[in-house]
């Protein structure tokens, strides 16, 4: 993994104005196509343009990058948390699994202050998400990667371009430079060769890999996963597996990793936590939570069809249903 090391010095030593400027949609030669507007957030207020210092009182080192006490958050009746305490220990991988519909991609939005829990605090490498007003949110977003479950390439952009994207908003890097950074975020994931290739001529694999390569554009100090192996093909799925895990290590990042995949994510990851029904149900090392008894994460780690979940949706007796029915 010496790419990923030698991209990583690249881009401390060519980029000291890195999230700062943005370019005016202007392409390289290599690759003119215009970057299109974005919304306020990603774009660079003036006061940015000119310096845009680190955010105030980061954590201590030793301290965990996340931070999450007593958090509640609910849609109308329904409980997606209650009470949740979590923490994110900083340049390790820390998987969030659970069944589906347990609330793993909207802890993911919670994080990053898309939304606004009702109760209990995140803090966010020292800082409580939700005190931040717009400006500071968008400086700490810059600073998190996403990969998003289902890719979320720009269509009419290159696979270049698009990793392109985030450097070419944020900072005020040469089209010479620019280029470089972007062919070694591509060498990375395996991907230069494929540069200049279209979104919709991508295979679903290569398209996640672009998206990786997007996500550490800007040599995030986290990367938060979203369902990175749904969808993949044993080859594909086994090269993200190496992927996460090499980056993580090589570069120094903390990755959170949200998934359902069991055997994929318990191989790579440094700790686990299981939720369910709005709370925590098991945490640890996947070695101890391969010993942990619980009927919750036996069913869900061994993929039980009875036990705590159930397959029906909640729903009146069936002949109640019927009755009424063929009343109406």
């Amino acid at each position: 993994m010496a790419h990923q090391i030698q991209y990583q010095t690249m881009a401390r030593r060519g980029s000291g104005a890195r999230h700062s400027v943005r370019e005016q949609g202007v392409g390289s030669e290599e690759h003119p196509h215009p970057t299109p507007q974005v919304p306020t957030c990603l774009a660079a207020s003036e006061t940015d343009r000119v310096r845009e210092p680190a955010p105030s009182g980061p954590a201590p080192e030793d301290a965990p990058i996340v931070r999450i006490r007593g958090l509640s958050y609910r849609r109308g009746s329904l409980v997606i948390f209650e009470d949740l305490d979590l923490d994110i220990r900083r340049g390790a991988v820390t998987a969030v699994m659970g069944p589906s519909g347990t609330g793993k991609t909207t802890l993911l939005k919670l994080i990053t202050g898309q939304l606004q829990p009702d109760a209990g605090s995140i803090e966010v490498d020292g800082l409580e998400v939700r005190r931040l007003d717009k400006a500071e949110l968008c400086r700490l977003r810059r600073r998190m990667g996403m990969l998003f479950q289902a890719n979320a390439l720009l269509t009419d952009l290159s696979v270049f371009d698009n990793v392109a994207y985030p450097l070419r908003e944020h900072t005020r890097l040469s089209p010479t430079l620019l280029r470089k950074l972007v062919l070694m975020k591509l060498e990375a994931v395996g991907l230069r060769g494929a540069r200049d290739l279209m979104p919709s001529e991508l295979s679903g694999g290569m398209a996640r890999r672009v998206a990786l390569a997007r996500a550490i554009a800007l040599d995030p100090m986290m990367i938060l996963y979203d369902e990175p192996f749904t969808g993949q093909d044993p080859i594909s799925m086994g090269m993200l597996i190496q992927l996460i895990r090499q980056l993580n290590d090589a570069v120094g990042l903390t990755s959170i990793v949200v998934s359902h995949d069991v055997r994929e994510t318990a191989g790579i990851a440094d700790y686990l936590y299981v939720i369910a029904q709005g709370r925590i149900v098991a945490r640890g090392t996947p070695a101890e939570i391969a010993e942990d008894r619980s009927d919750w994460v036996r069913q869900f780690m061994d993929g039980l069809p009875d036990g705590p979940v159930h397959f029906h949706y909640p729903a009146p007796p069936l002949d109640q249903d019927l009755r009424l029915r063929g009343a109406a």
